[in-house]
C-alpha cells in the first residue's frame, strides 16, 4: 500500500466512525453541552471540518478555503470571519450550531476536495515543507495532523454522545 492509499484509508475509517457517532443526532443533541464553557458536539464537529478545510486549501494549496470560496458561512448561517478555533468561554456558550445536514454537507465538500488533492500528489510532493502556527511540517505530516486531529475530536464527540444518550440510543 502506498502513502496515498494509506492516508485515504485512514480518512475513510475516521469518516465511518464519525458516521456511527453522529447517527440520529438532532440539532438539539449537537448543541447540548454538559455545562457552561464546554464545547458542544456541533462545535467540535465544525472545528474539525473548518480545520481540514484550512489545512488542505490554504496551507497546502495556497488558495481560499471552501468556507469562503463556496460561501459555506452563508449556508451554515455563521459569520464569514468564523475561524472554528481559539474560542473564549463566551464564544463557546454562544456558538449557534448549524443543522446536522448542513455541517455534514460542508464536511462532504471539504472531504471531496481533500481526496481530490490527495489523489493529485506525487511521492515527492509529500516531502514539501509548509509552515503551520505550531511548526514546520511536510505535506505528509500535515495529513498526519489532520488524521490525528480528527481522531482526537471524534473521541470527544463520542464521549459527549455517550453522556447525552449512550452510543446505541
Amino acid at each position: 500500500m502506498d502513502l496515498k492509499e494509506y492516508i485515504k484509508s485512514e480518512l475513510d475509517g475516521l469518516k465511518r466512525g464519525q458516521s456511527r457517532i453522529l447517527k440520529d443526532l438532532t440539532q438539539q443533541d449537537l448543541a447540548w453541552r454538559p455545562s457552561s464553557g464546554c464545547n458542544s458536539m456541533g462545535l467540535i464537529l465544525f472545528h474539525v471540518v473548518k480545520g481540514e478545510d484550512s489545512f488542505i486549501q490554504a496551507t497546502l494549496q495556497g488558495k481560499p478555503d471552501l468556507w469562503t470560496s463556496g460561501k459555506w458561512y452563508q449556508k451554515l448561517n455563521l459569520p464569514e470571519t468564523e475561524t472554528g478555533n481559539h474560542y473564549t468561554v463566551d464564544q463557546v456558550n454562544c456558538f449557534a450550531v448549524p443543522a446536522p445536514k448542513d455541517i455534514l454537507a460542508y464536511y462532504d465538500a471539504v472531504r471531496a476536495e481533500t481526496l481530490r488533492y490527495l489523489a493529485s500528489l506525487t511521492p515527492a510532493d509529500f516531502e514539501r515543507k509548509v509552515k503551520l502556527p505550531f511548526g514546520e511540517f511536510t505535506v505528509a505530516g500535515v495529513f498526519s495532523v489532520i488524521v490525528s486531529h480528527t481522531a482526537q475530536h471524534n473521541g470527544e464527540i463520542g464521549y459527549l454522545r455517550g453522556m447525552l444518550k449512550g452510543m446505541d440510543k
